[in-house]
């Protein structure tokens, strides 16, 4: 079975409001082009260039919660990419099967694959032309400056780790499917799974966590809109006392779902969450190295020893 543990956009049910009636003339579907100009323009979430068939660069977002990487249908047929054959993949409201198209040739950094059948799914479900995933990163370190605001991949080797400074907290996972599950997690004492997910803006508990956190504050409902485009409803609430790799965590903010990728990492019945870019931006920088099955989390400046971070993104007591 072929996984994608993307989420890619939350929407509070409240601010939604209510839907316009339906118009007489029903305006016309913008055009693959015009799609891609729009996304070319979206800077909500930070990039890397990739180049497909020689021709871009493109801006993909990079999901090391995805376990193949995506092209936007857009993009492929506005390169002309011939279709594959339909996979099924693991969305986040469950198994689907998707169409795929096959990618002759991608470059990004110092990766260069060839041969590559993508699943093909819609940029506005995407929020981006195209997603680089762990099949593609299985050699590399995912680095993320947030102060800089650049993300970089950098081609990384097994016992060969770059030196480790005084701010950096360093946390070994152990690896499943390529994916890498933290397990030096806590929640006041009892022990919890977190998978690092850069595609995911908001971070996403399962019912399990939920119940071991049964004294979190409600926070209302969300909606949560899968890669596929497909929507799951998902309880919000704002916890304390998570840790992770000896780092705490004030008003962790969580979307509380069932959602399919757990019960593909064997998180069903397990507390567990999925650490979206809402929790890692708050660290300086983030290295996400595959080969070392590592991840290391660089504090913020001026923080002492027992660190813990606020949701606000600055150090609390």
């Amino acid at each position: 079975m072929l996984g994608l543990a993307a989420l890619l956009w939350a929407l509070p049910v409240a601010a939604q409001g209510v839907p316009a009636a339906p118009t007489a003339v029903t305006p016309p579907e913008p055009s693959p082009e015009e799609i891609l100009l729009e996304f070319r323009e979206l800077a909500t979430r930070m990039t890397v260039p990739v180049t497909i068939a020689e021709a871009g660069p493109w801006n993909f977002v990079v999901d090391t919660g995805a376990e193949r990487t995506v092209v936007s249908r857009e993009l492929a047929a506005t390169l002309g990419l011939a279709p594959g054959p339909s996979v099924r993949v693991v969305a986040l409201t469950g198994p689907e099967w998707v169409p795929t198209v096959r990618v002759p040739s991608l470059a990004v950094s110092s990766i260069a694959a060839r041969g590559i059948v993508s699943p093909a799914l819609a940029a506005r479900d995407l929020g981006a032309v195209g997603m680089v995933g762990i099949d593609t990163l299985q050699d590399h370190s995912v680095v993320i400056d947030f102060d800089a605001r650049v993300m970089t991949l950098t081609l990384s080797k097994k016992r060969r780790r770059p030196p480790v400074s005084r701010d950096d907290v360093v946390v070994t996972a152990k690896s499943l499917y390529g994916q890498l599950i933290v397990t030096d997690a806590r929640w006041r004492g009892r022990r919890i799974a977190v998978v690092v997910d850069t595609g995911t803006p908001v971070s996403i508990g399962n019912p399990a966590l939920a119940r071991l956190i049964a004294n979190a504050r409600p926070a209302g409902k969300v909606e949560l809109i899968s890669a596929t485009g497909d929507i799951l409803a998902a309880d919000a609430l704002v916890a304390q006392g998570i840790e992770v790799g000896g780092v705490g965590f004030s008003d962790v903010a969580l979307a509380i779902a069932d959602a399919a990728p757990f019960r593909r990492f064997g998180l069903a019945d397990a507390p567990a969450l999925m650490m979206g870019m809402d929790m890692l931006r708050l660290f300086r920088k983030v290295r996400i190295d595959f080969p070392n099955r590592e991840i290391r989390f660089t504090l913020p400046r001026g923080m002492r020893d027992g660190p813990r971070i606020g949701m606000g993104g600055t150090p609390s007591p």
